[in-house]
């Protein structure tokens, strides 16, 4: 499937799977169990609208999904408490699958949502949402079930940045302008045909995601759409209009962290795939200057991107998931 083949057959919009009433028949009919993550730290002030949101509509009254589950990364907030109050799941990252050790981002907690839920097709959503409604999964959900060949959707929408004074109804996707596609348009050219690659917004199907590796910080959006092409192509990818997203801003010094984490991954992806090398390891060291009191200082980042395996070589998910097979089956 080429790019423009691709991007009129899997490109949606959310209003496409406004039939719920059809999409849970058809979950029903296929057998299909859907658990949506909600990956958090330190988000009190918008994970209780969330949760009280999309259980409402797509698990009280429209049976959609199947769990609602929050992998927190330790909050020191009340991000777990207002979870759990409001009817959530609520897993504390560091306390399941002890035995691989622990690290922290939201990789991790991605990662260890497929041990942790039990769904054939996850839902990631970000925490941090002001506007959210249910579009932002079932827009996602609509083109796995309505084609059995899409196994990963990827969200955009408009992204307005919120300031203090308010809302400037345009920009964000900084990082994906000016970093990612580029790299993309150099070495990945299909990938392109993705709109917001570094979206927060995604599904998959359990059967993919268990297969591929997990970094556990910046990079994990950008690994998950490299890995997955190198495995399954195009064709495997889908992606939904949401219409507009509503999110903090973040400062641009905290974004040129985030691309220094995303260069590793990609550098990394690119090595092993033996299409470039480098005759020493990447550092792990970035480097910014900051201005105190019209002074200068330079700061140094330890940004390891350490990266999960894929889950299926985990010993105690192996025998989790084939235990409940078994009893399936049984």
């Amino acid at each position: 499937m080429d790019r423009d083949q691709w991007l009129a057959e899997r490109t949606f919009h959310h209003s496409n799977f406004w039939d719920m009433k059809w999409l849970v028949e058809e979950k029903e009919r296929q057998g299909l169990k859907i658990s949506l993550c909600l990956p958090s730290y330190n988000e009190e002030a918008t994970i209780g609208k969330e949760i009280v949101i999309l259980k409402s509509e797509l698990k009280d009254r429209y049976p959609l999904i199947d769990e609602i589950a929050v992998i927190d990364s330790g909050s020191s907030d009340q991000t777990r408490e207002i979870a759990a109050s409001f009817g959530a799941d609520v897993y504390l990252a560091e306390e399941h699958l002890r035995e691989t050790g622990d690290h922290r981002g939201k990789g991790e907690n991605l990662w260890k949502a497929l041990y942790l839920l039990s769904g054939d097709i996850i839902v990631y959503v970000d925490s941090d949402i002001n506007n959210i409604h249910p579009r932002f999964v079932y827009g996602l959900i609509g083109p796995l079930i309505r084609d059995p060949e899409v196994c990963y959707v990827k969200a955009f929408y408009d992204r307005p940045l919120a300031f203090s004074q308010g809302v400037r109804p345009t920009g964000g996707g900084r990082v994906t302008e000016i970093l990612v596609r580029p790299l993309f348009s150099l070495f990945y050219p299909d990938l392109t045909a993705i709109i917001q690659p570094l979206s927060g917004e995604y599904a998959g199907r359990r059967e993919i995601l268990e297969q591929i590796p997990f970094p556990v910080g910046y990079g994990v959006e950008t690994a998950m759409l490299i890995d997955i092409y190198e495995k399954l192509g195009l064709g495997a990818f889908a992606q939904t209009d949401l219409d507009s997203r509503v999110h903090r801003n973040q400062e641009t010094i905290a974004l040129g962290r985030m691309a220094f984490g995303i260069l590793r991954t990609l550098f990394h992806r690119l090595s092993r795939q033996q299409r470039s090398q480098f005759a020493e390891e990447l550092p792990q060291i970035m480097r910014q200057h900051n201005c105190v009191d019209g002074e200068f200082e330079l700061v140094e980042y330890l940004i390891e991107e350490f990266e999960r395996p894929p889950i299926v070589e985990i010993e105690s998910y192996v025998d989790k998931f084939k235990s409940q097979q078994q009893q399936q089956t049984a």
